[in-house]
């Protein structure tokens, strides 16, 4: 599902910062709805959309699996995904006059674009101006348009993790019985050039254009998911299909079936990482 290109081929060309400013903006899309058209499974939901979601239209997840969300399989993890529909190829939550009728509570994929996140290799975290605006990112698939930018090969190995106990002091990883890997957890935005139709976009700054509050403590929470789906990725070829099916099924009621209250999502989701990194390492 990963694939190589360069960020020259798919971008400006240059990495950003949550305060710098970008020519993102598309001033309300004006009646354009196509980044809502055609993309498959790609727009993957995290435990933050999940808790989004579900405290903003006050309806459980599981409701949402019966028509507006769908389960597939990314890299070995099921993973939920806004479901298109059959016929028309639209999001299910685009209203009859092609606009977003949960624009407030839409999942972070869709806020970024036409962004999308470049996870730094380690030996690229010292980097700044123009040599960071070198390297390549490994996108997925289809989330090529949906603004997620995975790294592949000796890169991939730098990405990143966020550990616990003394291997968090250490900054080290190790899978159960796979190769030690260690990771940077940091990420710059890259602006997707080819993506959206819109022309003459505005300048705004990303933090803005992201529109999520407390925006430091939400990247920190990227990068901690990131880093745990990159780390399960890693175990999976050392279990059997048994543990696989019993382990995707336990992480799934456990982050995003099980209801999320309505209050801060931070600590909700740090006591159920816990969990669900103590289940992994049981095997």
């Amino acid at each position: 599902m990963k694939r190589n290109v360069s960020l020259e081929e798919i971008s400006d060309g240059r990495l950003y910062r949550a305060n710098d400013m970008v020519r993102a903006d598309c001033r309300g899309c004006q009646g354009c709805s196509e980044c809502c058209h055609g993309m498959g499974e790609s727009i993957i939901l995290d435990p933050y959309d999940a808790w989004r979601l579900t405290t903003g239209l006050a309806v459980p997840f599981a409701a949402l699996l019966q028509e507006k969300v769908e389960l597939n399989v990314v890299d070995g993890v099921i993973l939920p995904n806004l479901r298109m529909d059959a016929q028309t190829e639209a999001c299910g939550f685009l209203d009859a006059d092609g606009r977003c009728s949960i624009h407030a509570y839409r999942p972070g994929i869709c806020r970024l674009f036409p962004l999308g996140r470049y996870y730094l290799p380690e030996k690229e975290t010292e980097l700044s101006g123009e040599q960071e605006r070198a390297g390549q990112a490994a996108l997925s698939g289809e989330q090529e348009r949906a603004g997620q930018a995975a790294l592949s090969g000796e890169q991939e190995k730098a990405g990143q993790a966020e550990l616990s106990g003394e291997q968090e002091k250490a900054g080290q990883a190790k899978s159960s019985g796979m190769q030690e890997l260690r990771y940077t957890g940091e990420f710059r935005y890259f602006l997707q050039v080819h993506e959206c139709p819109m022309p003459n976009k505005s300048k705004v700054k990303v933090g803005r254009w992201i529109d999520t509050p407390q925006l430091q403590q939400y990247e920190a929470y990227i990068r901690r998911w990131h880093s745990f789906l990159e780390a399960l990725e890693q175990k999976l070829p050392a279990w059997d299909d048994e543990q696989v099916k019993n382990v995707n099924v336990a992480l799934l009621k456990l982050l995003f079936l099980k209801p999320y209250e309505a209050g801060d999502f931070y600590p909700q989701f740090e006591e159920r990482m816990r969990m669900a990194e103590g289940l992994t390492r049981i095997l």
